[in-house]
């Protein structure tokens, strides 16, 4: 926990909800008779709503991505590196708004919410929820704070995909789109590992099909396992080897299957802590929305086609040890860009720390992204 608050972050936040009485249909066929959208702000909406930039979450991350809720926390939010004062996301200039996804477990409505229906937890029976449903309900919270459009929508990872299907949706909503460690879709690779990590879940135990709330139980091993094998592929083989080389607990082999090396407690710690915070079910549907998430399917498979009413302009960074979404990935998204003539600004970031380098403090990065916002923070109001 923080002996006083740093002066350039956003110090003491709280989570705000929007209810919305009106249905939400949704791409598999269902809807949602009503639904809440939790969410954080930081800063202040300029008198014309010019200023507004919009943070879209990742798999694991949720609303709360800079400040502290309070002085017992023992972390800031998931983005304090880039959302404050005087850092990329400039908060004197900007007003930063974080919402949290639809099926998620940290305020929105999601499975381990009551369906107003029944009386009883949604559970398994909550519906498949996808990137353009996530979208569709973030269009509606931008309604009701008053904002017509947006100066940036901005994610990473699973948030660069929905900042993606915004450009393809709501092109006259957003003026930016920074995009990222994404991807268009994801890979057969990418699909697999999530498939295990469901199935983790699926064969625990103590899920009991989904019900697991009405037992009183978490399927805390299942839950547990998935992150882990998530946890590996944000990392690189060199990052690993740094942090944790072959470097055993107690200094010595002790043939036995408890944890010995330094890299297992890690995974371990990492796991257990994820079982704290999130909920099986809503892992289930997340992975999920990844996987279904393909918006050039819609226009014969044609990225380009896809993108040819975006009318935003872009800026994509990738990392070069990223192996989950690698660079690749996103100079598809380039390529299909530059075959529309649409503005577009690549970054490959050299970097050791795979996936999650997108959310750590590296210079170039940094400095890439901060000369880019700040080009917009000139254009507002223009």
């Amino acid at each position: 926990m923080p002996k006083e608050i740093p002066k350039n972050s956003v110090g003491i936040v709280e989570d705000k909800i929007q209810h919305f009485s009106q249905a939400l249909t949704l791409v598999c066929g269902r809807e949602l008779p009503e639904y809440d959208i939790a969410y954080e702000t930081y800063g202040t909406l300029n008198a014309t709503a010019t200023n507004a930039v919009l943070i879209c979450h990742a798999l694991s991350g949720d609303h709360h991505a800079a400040g502290y809720h309070s002085m017992k926390d023992k972390k800031p939010g998931w983005w304090e590196n880039c959302i404050g004062p005087n850092k990329p996301i400039d908060t004197n200039k900007f007003f930063v708004v974080c919402s949290n996804t639809l099926g998620h477990c940290k305020g929105s409505t999601g499975p381990a919410s009551i369906n107003p229906s029944t009386g009883k937890f949604y559970g398994p029976d909550f519906p498949i929820v996808t990137v353009k449903d996530w979208v569709n309900s973030q269009v509606r919270l931008s309604h009701a704070l008053g904002i017509q459009q947006w100066a940036a929508i901005i994610g990473g990872s699973l948030g660069g995909m929905q900042v993606l299907q915004w450009a393809i949706d709501y092109p006259d909503y957003l003026k930016h789109a920074v995009i990222i460690a994404a991807a268009p879709k994801l890979s057969a690779q990418n699909i697999a590992f999530n498939e295990v990590a469901r199935q983790a879940i699926l064969s625990d135990p103590d899920f009991y099909e989904g019900h697991y709330y009405q037992h009183g139980v978490v399927p805390k091993r299942g839950l547990m396992l998935a992150r882990m094998l998530g946890h590996i592929t944000y990392l690189s083989d060199d990052s690993m080897r740094s942090k944790f080389g072959r470097e055993l607990r107690q200094g010595k082999i002790n043939y036995s299957y408890e944890v010995e090396f330094q890299v297992e407690s890690y995974l371990r710690y990492q796991g257990q802590s994820f079982v704290d915070r999130f909920d099986a079910n809503s892992y289930l549907l997340m992975t999920k929305a990844l996987d279904y998430f393909d918006p050039a399917s819609d226009y014969q498979d044609n990225l380009a086609t896809a993108l040819a009413k975006a009318s935003a302009d872009f800026l994509l960074i990738s990392f070069t040890s990223d192996w989950r979404f690698s660079p690749e990935r996103s100079q598809e998204i380039l390529q299909a860009l530059i075959a529309n003539n649409q503005n577009v600004s690549y970054l490959a970031v050299e970097a050791t720390q795979g996936h999650d380098a997108f959310l750590m403090p590296l210079p170039q990065y940094i400095k890439a992204f901060t000369h880019y916002m700040q080009r917009i923070a000139q254009q507002i109001g223009d």
